[in-house]
């Protein structure tokens, strides 16, 4: 480890020591700060080239430096040779300016030390590229030795560098006189350009059409560096000293060659006798054999013979290289595009950009990331054409590493995040963000989620457009599990909550509706109950669609694992607001049914929590009954009433009387509303069973007197103080004489014959004290069949002629024994002749489940026996619906029958989408 460490801090020494060696001193580093060396380039590769930065603007840049100490076994004379034609180039290419040619940053600047230049950013030199790696740094860089050019780029850089030349030959009247892979530069980008301008040759008539050059005779007495390459020169420079634009289009053929054959030349030259070499060669390209093309693409092949042709005149030109059809490539053209798209009108640009998403697949990742993207996300800066651009930078984001995106995307994309104008583009631009918004949550930093995307999304649910609204809702629970719970506690579901409360629209309501009910799975059970639920209770309209969504929400929240929704809540809210939309004219019968299964079974989860938390209750109060038995030493079957002293009634009605739970009644209401009692209740039920027993223990229990219902009726008072009087006997006999069995679950029997139907559980036999033990059938929702007028829980009537004073629990042995009732002849005598007794098949007849009755026929056609199993319409408090119609006489049964709506129209006339109801079927099943 300790070697390595070595090892690093040496090499970053010394490439500290090279930059600071090279570059000190030189008015360069005034303006830029030098980086590390990254490619070498130009005539004999004899350019070290550096990455930097501008330190006012810090915009990147490449810094090109010559080191003299190159050439310090040179003579003076040559040295100063080399240098003059280094400036020379430099300087040319400083007044040059075109797309297809290096652009200067800052001009030349010499110091005793270097030449030193900027340009803008720089990958390599295409010489690096194809594997000569002269005066690079050792190891040579990663990033170039892995380098392979795709078929794209080669033959996009051929095209570029064929209208770099012929810009040179028609606009400049110019001959480059040294092309090469040295001297063509690959910027950051990947694009193509020329540099290398030391051997260039003007015109000597740039006005004429016909344009003249003169050429320099060869003098292999000067350095290499005052040379061209011989191995790309065309052979008229050497054999008849003289040249002209063909002179470069020959020069082009020899680098296509190169590119296609791992930079090797069609021929080796010998530098030290170049007439020789140049001779043969002439042999050689006068018939050139197809071995020597072999490996250049076969739709060129014909193309470059052509340009390496002895005679120049056969040569095409550059113009005419540019249209050839090997560069008819749809990458290539794509390029060839975004490089002239500053010429190019908004209309046109949309329609390209249109067209892009299906070209950007066909092309490598590397020339989409460094080609077309910086293109694109210029563009940003005109908002008119974001919306057309966007959709292409977010397909380029899918195919990037995180870090990619971060590095190249993310700080060009949060501007738009923000963008509101102009209102039309904006609208476009929160569609797509919201289409791609898992992209986004996904490769975006946490921190620039918070500050740019979900802002956006706010926008979004607060936008004026509906379309953008629907669309937000339905793609946020896409993306819920992404969303920092704060955020969403805090700014999301308010959003939400009031898109839903404050829209005219049906749609986004209801998807208001089905986004909450995706998202609940997100939130913690009190949240939901706190403030989901209450929200629920807000909403005003009651379309079928919204009312099927309220109880997609109830439903998703009861039947969670994670939520769920307590039994106090069940009772004061979720019930109550559930049945009343229920009931609703808008819903239909299947809309109906759906109610009713999450009412049951809301109803039966209630239930059996209670009941649990009863017969816990029941264990304690027996067990605690058990001990103070034990420590009285009373064993006697009288002391084992129940223990509570503040509900005497017991002792004469058993623990299932009239507040008994067994009897259907509403008494557990009373008992807490915890699972288990604490300390402090166990102690006070402790010391009130002691009350009770030394209660018990000091006189007999006397039953108290119940108070009758007021009524003018002489007679009912008469009949109810007899009925007391004889009640008192008969317990004081039953008291003194007859052991009281264990107090069980028993069934309430009612003293007297009622005007109004009994309530007693489903299956529970009922008797009257009179007449046999007779069951029936409850209809409706398992609910007891109950009088049209007022009456209490204790079975008494308030408004019946002949007063319920109350009910008699019938005290039944162990399970599996029966256990008969006290004898209630004697109470005969208090009824006299002209007052006969009443059954209950005389007051409440109840046809059989399978019966049609006249009555019932006349509103309604029969029902199937599934309709009949569920009851007949049951109006309030259980009774039938049948009652109520015949009671009231300006109730008229045609209201029952709802007007055939048109399909896809509620009662408000606003239409349903088929999404509201997909979206309905996939949040309840």
């Amino acid at each position: 480890m300790e070697s390595m460490l070595n090892k690093l801090k040496s090499t970053v020494t010394k490439v500290t020591a090279d930059v600071t060696s090279a570059v000190m001193g030189n008015p360069v580093t005034r303006e830029f700060e030098v980086g590390r060396h990254i490619a070498s380039g130009g005539p004999g590769m004899c350019w070290r080239i550096y990455n930097g930065t501008k330190k006012s603007t810090k915009q990147e840049v490449a810094v090109f430096v010559f080191d003299k100490k190159m050439i310090d076994k040179y003579q003076k004379f040559d040295k100063d040779q080399i240098i003059d034609s280094l400036k020379r180039g430099v300087q040319q290419l400083t007044r040059l300016r075109h797309p297809r040619l290096l652009t200067v940053q800052h001009p030349l600047e010499e110091s005793r030390d270097c030449l030193a230049f900027c340009t803008e950013p720089v990958f390599a030199s295409l010489s690096n590229v194809l594997g000569q790696w002269d005066n690079l740094p050792s190891p040579v860089p990663t990033d170039i030795k892995e380098y392979k050019l795709y078929d794209v780029e080669t033959k996009y850089g051929l095209l570029q560098i064929s209208e770099g030349l012929s810009f040179l030959h028609s606009g400049v009247k110019m001959v480059h006189g040294n092309l090469c892979p040295e001297n063509i530069i690959l910027n950051k980008s990947g694009a193509w350009k020329i540099m290398g301008f030391d051997f260039s040759i003007s015109s000597t008539n740039p006005s004429d059409a016909d344009p003249k050059y003169t050429c320099k005779e060869w003098e292999p007495n000067l350095p290499p560096l005052c040379l061209p390459n011989p191995e790309y020169l065309a052979p008229e420079y050497i054999l008849s000293v003289s040249c002209d634009s063909a002179s470069d289009m020959y020069s082009l053929g020899v680098v296509m060659h190169a590119v296609f054959n791992e930079g090797k030349p069609v021929f080796q030259v010998n530098k030290h006798d170049i007439f020789k070499s140049f001779s043969r060669q002439l042999d050689q390209l006068t018939n050139i054999s197809p071995a020597l093309l072999n490996k250049l693409p076969e739709e060129v092949r014909d193309h470059v013979k052509m340009l390496l042709s002895v005679t120049p005149t056969v040569r095409p030109d550059a113009d005419q290289m540019t249209k050839i059809p090997f560069f008819d490539d749809v990458g290539a053209v794509t390029l060839q595009y975004f490089d002239s798209l500053f010429q190019r009108d908004n209309l046109q640009k949309s329609q390209f950009y249109k067209g892009l998403p299906k070209v950007l697949p066909k092309l490598p990742k590397r020339v989409v990331m460094y080609r077309i993207l910086p293109s694109l996300t210029s563009e940003f800066i005109n908002p008119d054409m974001v919306p057309f651009v966007l959709p292409n930078v977010l397909l380029i984001a899918e195919e990037c590493t995180k870090e990619e995106y971060v590095r190249l995307i993310m700080p060009d994309l949060t501007p738009v995040f923000k963008q509101q104008e102009p209102v039309q583009a904006s609208n476009m631009i929160l569609l797509i963000f919201l289409q791609k918004m898992d992209l986004l949550l996904t490769k975006t930093p946490a921190e620039e989620i918070k500050n740019s995307v979900l802002p956006m999304v706010y926008r979004a649910l607060e936008a004026p457009s509906v379309q953008i609204q629907e669309l937000c809702l339905n793609i946020i629970p896409t993306f819920a599990n992404l969303i920092e719970y704060p955020s969403m506690k805090n700014s999301l579901i308010p959003r939400i909550k009031s898109a839903c409360l404050q829209t005219s629209s049906l749609a986004v309501r209801v998807n208001s509706l089905v986004c909450l009910g995706k998202i609940l799975e997100y939130l913690d059970k009190w949240f939901v109950i706190d403030e989901i639920l209450p929200f629920l209770q807000q909403i005003p309209s009651r379309e079928p669609a919204v009312l099927m969504g309220i109880l997609g929400i109830y439903k998703c929240t009861f039947t969670h694992k994670k939520l769920g929704i307590p039994k106090e809540h069940l009772a004061s809210k979720s019930l109550p607001h559930l049945v009343s939309l229920s009931i609703d004219n808008n819903l239909n019968l299947n809309q109906f049914n759906s109610f009713m299964v999450v009412i049951r079974d809301m109803l039966s989860r209630m239930e059996a929590e209670h009941k649990t938390k009863l017969e816990q209750l029941h264990i304690m109060q027996e067990q605690q009954r058990s001990l103070n038995i034990s420590s009285s030493g009373n064993q006697s079957e009288e002391t084992k009433s129940p223990p509570s002293s503040g509900n005497q009634i017991d002792d004469i009605f058993g623990s299932t009387g009239v507040n008994g739970k067994e009897n259907g009644s509403s008494a557990t209401a009373s008992q807490p509303n915890r699972m288990s009692l604490t300390l402090e209740e166990k102690q006070r039920l402790a010391k009130e069973q002691e009350q009770a027993a030394k209660l018990r223990s000091q006189q007999p229990l006397a039953p108290q007197t119940v108070k009758p219902a007021s009524t003018t009726n002489t007679k009912t008072k008469d009949l109810t103080s007899s009925l007391l009087n004889n009640m008192t006997s008969l317990n004081s006999l039953s008291l003194a004489n007859t052991p009281r069995p264990a107090p069980v679950q028993g069934t309430t029997i009612s003293v007297f014959p009622s005007s109004t139907p009994m309530v007693a559980p489903i299956g529970a036999s009922v008797s009257n004290g009179f007449n046999q033990p007779m069951g029936f059938q409850a209809g409706g929702m398992g609910m007891g069949m109950r009088p049209a007028g007022p009456s209490t829980y204790g079975g008494m009537a308030t408004t019946t002629s002949t007063p319920n004073f109350g009910a008699l629990t019938q005290n039944q042995g162990p399970l599996g024994q029966t256990n008969k009732g006290p004898d209630m002849s004697a109470l005969d005598n208090l009824f006299t002749a002209s007052k006969p007794k009443v059954t209950l098949n005389q007051m409440g007849p109840m046809a059989p489940p399978g019966t049609n009755t006249p009555w019932l026929n006349q509103y309604g056609s029969a029902q199937n026996a599934q309709t009949q199993m569920q009851g007949a319409p049951v109006g309030m408090g259980g009774m039938q619906s049948g009652f109520g119609m015949q009671a009231n006489p300006f109730f008229s049964p045609q209201n029952f029958s709802q007007p055939t709506a048109a399909p896809g129209m509620n009662q408000s006339g606003i239409k349903h989408s088929a999404s509201v109801n997909n979206d309905l079927k996939d949040l309840f099943g």
